[in-house]
Order: C-alpha cells, then sequence, then structure tokens
C-alpha cells in the first residue's frame, strides 16, 4: 500500500470523525427554535446568503474533511424527503456521535454499539407511533396550525398566516387522487415567481399560470375572457430543410414562385389552427413575423418561446394538450378551462434603496392565464423589498410546502417543542433497565442523546436548561407525553393547549437519518487521504528498476 498519503486509522480515525460531524453540529446548533439566529454566508460570487435553514446554510459551506461531507449530506437527504427537521437532523447525529465517543472509551466495540442503536430506533419508533394522533388533512384549522409549526422557526414568521395559506392552497392545488394513488408533485406543478419590489402581503397564489412573457405583436389583445387556448411544441415558421439545400434558379420568376410558396405553407399552419376559433396560441418555438400578421388580423393573440415545464403546467391548468404537429390538432385539444387571460407589467413602482436613494425596479411584462375552473398545476407570486428577502421567503414556504405534502401521505402528527424527543428518551431509559449485558450503555447514549433538542430549544431561547429540563423529565415520567419546551419563553407547556404539532413523517425520517449516519461512522475504522500532493502531480511516472 503507498504510504505517502496521510492515514489515519483505529480509534484516531473515529475520534477525528465524531470530532469533524460535532463540529458541523455546532455550526447550525444556534439555528433551532423560533429563537433562532440567522447565519450570514458570503459566496465565492461575491452574494451573500441570509438564512437560519440547516439545509441552505451546510450546502453553502465548503467542508474538506469526509466526515463532515457526510453529514452535510444527510441534511441534503431530510430536505428532499421531509422539506423539515434539516436543522434537528444535523444535530440529533452530532449528539448521538458525542454520546459514542464514551461508549468507545470504555472499550465496547462499534459492532455492540450499532446493535444497541439498532434496538434503540426501532423502540423509539414505537414510541412515536404510541404518541401520535391522527389529523384530518380536510380541516383548514388542523392544516394551518401543523404548517405554522414548520414557518414558527423561519423568518417570514410575521407573516406565518399568509404563508401558511398559501402552502395549503398550493398543496391542495397541485395534489391529485387517482385510483387510490396519491400524487403531490410541489417541484413540478407549483412553480413560484419572485419578482423584487411591493410588500410581501402581496403574495398571492393564482389558480392558474403565470410567464414572464409578452405577446409577439404589439396589436394583440392583452385582455382576453374566457379564451379558448391552443398549446403547440412546432414552429409557426417555415420549414428549412433538414441538411444543406441548394436550389437552382432558371427563369425570373422563380425566385419569388419559391418565396411565395414558403409564405403559403406558413399561411397554410396558421388557417388550419384558425379553423378551431382560438383566442390565444402558445408555442415552445418561433412564431414568425407572417404568422403573426395573419393571427393579429383574424384577431388571435399569441406567445412564442414558452418553456417546456411551462407548457406542461398550463396544459393541466387550462385543460389543453400540447400538440406537436399542427395537422394532429382536434377539438379536444383545445383548452377551455381558463377563466381570463391577461398581460399586465409588474415591478413598475419604486423601491427605497439605502434607505435615501430611490431607484427604480425594472419593469417586466408577465402573462397570467387564471380563473381556471379545477386547474392541477398553480404560481405563487411573491413580492418583497430586496432579492435576498424574497430568496429565503422561497425557501421557508418550500419548506412549509413539504410539511403539507407529508401529511397528505402520512396523517399523523407528533408533539413538537421538544416533546416527541423526551418522550422518547424516557421510555427508551425505562427500556434500558430490561437490556442486559453491555449494549445497555449504548442504549442509555441514545436516551441522553435525545435531550438534545429541548435542551437546544431551551438554551437557544436563553432559559436555564437543567431546571427546565428536570422539570420536563419528571413530567414525562409520570406519563404526560404532551409536555414540551415553548421556544419563546424556555418555559414547559402541554402541546395539546399550545396547539404545536409536528408532522410524524418528519419525525420519523430525522431520528432514521440521524442513527442511520451515527452507524456508519462509528463503523469506519481507517481514513485513507488518496489524493497525490500538486508537485507529485506535475512529476512524471517514475522510471521501473
Amino acid at each position: 500500500m503507498n504510504t505517502a498519503p496521510e492515514r489515519q486509522s483505529g480509534r484516531k480515525a473515529q475520534i477525528s470523525n465524531i470530532t469533524a460531524a460535532k463540529t458541523v453540529a455546532d455550526v447550525i446548533r444556534t439555528c433551532l427554535g423560533p429563537k433562532s439566529m440567522l447565519k450570514m454566508i458570503l459566496d465565492p460570487m461575491g452574494g451573500i446568503l441570509l438564512t437560519n435553514d440547516g439545509n441552505a446554510i451546510l450546502r453553502e459551506i465548503d467542508v474538506a474533511h469526509p466526515a463532515a461531507k457526510n453529514m452535510i449530506e444527510l441534511s441534503r437527504t431530510q430536505d428532499e424527503e421531509c422539506g423539515d427537521g434539516t436543522t434537528s437532523v444535523i444535530i440529533l447525529a452530532g449528539e448521538i456521535l458525542a454520546q459514542s465517543l464514551s461508549q468507545l472509551e470504555r472499550d465496547i466495540h462499534p459492532v455492540v454499539i450499532i446493535s444497541a442503536y439498532n434496538k434503540a430506533l426501532k423502540e423509539a419508533l414505537e414510541i412515536i407511533q404510541r404518541i401520535s394522533i391522527p389529523i384530518n388533512t380536510n380541516d383548514d384549522e388542523e392544516m394551518l396550525s401543523l404548517i405554522k409549526t414548520s414557518i414558527g422557526t423561519k423568518f417570514v414568521v410575521r407573516w406565518s398566516d399568509l404563508m401558511c395559506r398559501l402552502a395549503l392552497q398550493a398543496v391542495r392545488t397541485v395534489a391529485s387522487d387517482e385510483d387510490g394513488l396519491k400524487t403531490v408533485d410541489i417541484k413540478r406543478y407549483a412553480r413560484v415567481e419572485k419578482i423584487p419590489g411591493g410588500e410581501i402581503e402581496e403574495s398571492r397564489v393564482l389558480s392558474g399560470v403565470m410567464l414572464n412573457k409578452d405577446i409577439t405583436h404589439p396589436n394583440m389583445r392583452r385582455r382576453i375572457e374566457n379564451p379558448r387556448i391552443i398549446l403547440l411544441d412546432c414552429p409557426l415558421e417555415y420549414k428549412k430543410g433538414e441538411s444543406q439545400t441548394n436550389m437552382e434558379i432558371s427563369k425570373d420568376g422563380d425566385w419569388e414562385r419559391a418565396q411565395v410558396i414558403e409564405e403559403e405553407q406558413v399561411k397554410g399552419l396558421v388557417m388550419r389552427i384558425l379553423e378551431f376559433k382560438p383566442d390565444l396560441v402558445i408555442t415552445e418555438k418561433g412564431i414568425s413575423d407572417l404568422a403573426q400578421h395573419v393571427l393579429d388580423k383574424y384577431k388571435v393573440s399569441a406567445i412564442r418561446r414558452v418553456r417546456k415545464s411551462d407548457n406542461n403546467r398550463i396544459a393541466l391548468a387550462v385543460g389543453a394538450t400540447i400538440v406537436n404537429r399542427v395537422e394532429d390538432l382536434r377539438e379536444s385539444d383545445v383548452g377551455t378551462q381558463c377563466g381570463l387571460f391577461n398581460i399586465e407589467k409588474i415591478g413598475d413602482e419604486y423601491g427605497i434603496c439605502d434607505s435615501t436613494i430611490l431607484q427604480l425596479i425594472t419593469a417586466r411584462y408577465f402573462t397570467f392565464l387564471t380563473e381556471c375552473k379545477n386547474p392541477k398545476a398553480c404560481t405563487i407570486l411573491l413580492r418583497g423589498p430586496s432579492k435576498d428577502i424574497l430568496n429565503e421567503i422561497d425557501r421557508n414556504l418550500a419548506d412549509a410546502m413539504s410539511v403539507a405534502r407529508n401529511v397528505f401521505f402520512n396523517p399523523t402528527l407528533a408533539p413538537g417543542g421538544g416533546a416527541t424527543e423526551m418522550a422518547i428518551s424516557v421510555g427508551l431509559h425505562q427500556k434500558a433497565r430490561s437490556v442486559v449485558g453491555v449494549e445497555g450503555w449504548p442504549f442509555r447514549a441514545v436516551a441522553d442523546a435525545l435531550e438534545v433538542i429541548p435542551r437546544t430549544l431551551v438554551q437557544n431561547s436563553g432559559g436555564n436548561a437543567i431546571r427546565v429540563l428536570t422539570e420536563l423529565r419528571a413530567k414525562h415520567a409520570n406519563g404526560e407525553h404532551s409536555w414540551g419546551v415553548n421556544g419563546e419563553t424556555g418555559k414547559i407547556v402541554d402541546m395539546k393547549q399550545y396547539g404545536l404539532y409536528e408532522s410524524a413523517s418528519v419525525k420519523i425520517q430525522t431520528l432514521k437519518t440521524a442513527v442511520e449516519a451515527a452507524r456508519m461512522l462509528l463503523r469506519v475504522d481507517d481514513v485513507v487521504q488518496a489524493v497525490r500532493n500538486e508537485k507529485e502531480q506535475g512529476a512524471g511516472p517514475r522510471d521501473e528498476e
């Protein structure tokens, strides 16, 4: 084996991995709870990121240690799966690994520790099932209070009612249930459009689609009620040859004739479309000047070069079918479910910059296809004072929509404010008494590690962690599982009365991911850095003797 690379093995490698994981957890420990602090990160391009979202912070941080990279990956996984709990999962994984250090110092073999962690995870998931309560996904009040728990720790907490309604409305719009198969595709069908300027209160969910496009010809209509819409995936232009085409012209009139044939072909395409009496034609490709002129003559508006993803959302919103060839057009392909097509100029307001200088925000034309009947796609229009604030609102809203989506698939709630973690901790301590042999120690270690969530909540709100945790333990020992920490005051409170319940699927995913990460890093006993130095890379191959 090449001895040149840096190598760590045995206990030294394990301690190095655990220290790296703890360091990553410490970076975002203050980002948990409603009194969380914000992090300001400067990216390499000179832009700034202002957020308390665990995943957004760790995504921007550049780390070299392999264990730290693995921890950052956990946050990304949690974000993709649940959208919420990205900070909790890192803090929990870091604490479980920190507790593992004392087990390793007792000379307990990593395999024994991992086996105990497996049993503890199984027991913890059973406890979550026991203390969870069902939720009615059709009840607005219950759903809004659930989404509020996700937004309550974020920057947009001041506008939580508005954001909760936006998230719920968007998820309900894109949710579909066909033959018992539930699908909620937020990424594809719920698009967020961020337009700087205006007030945050002006944000809304459109029952339809919005595009950053204007009509192709200035004379075309900019407002049509109940339009008939045709969606195309082909150009309304003269079709050129696939390869290089040469034309030999022998008579005077042949060149004019060739141009007339081109025009006739384009006119033929447009007349074929006009047979269906459309009010609006939208295509992903180009529209020639002649085609625009003919469409304008017949009072038909046209929009060109629309993105594929936008065209798909328009099709779902207005009930149209995207057609690849004009010849294949049928009456059933025409979209008739749109109530209003209009084009507005947005961003023409004045915004205050540096509190003194007035700057004009660039105005843009936007196409609105709204008032759709039973749309399956929607657009969330966000307004706000600056790009950074809009980006943060977008991240917070994405988390809220993910939480609402999770509940559609798993309609159960677990008490928040560290109550679930404390209930699991107390339950595991009781179970640990029946665990025989050495495995009892690491089993208790998981129980102790879970207390990190309520402890961090108390610390971040400026409370006395030891006193509050002792009171909380006493409540849970008496079987009062719904007691947790009020993140605003740092005091204990009954979550049933306080109304703080979180999606059980987020809690389950957090536990599984954190324990799995700890198990994986404990299995590592050798770290070999097989990266050559630049000097060695520059040198040529050595001669073999």
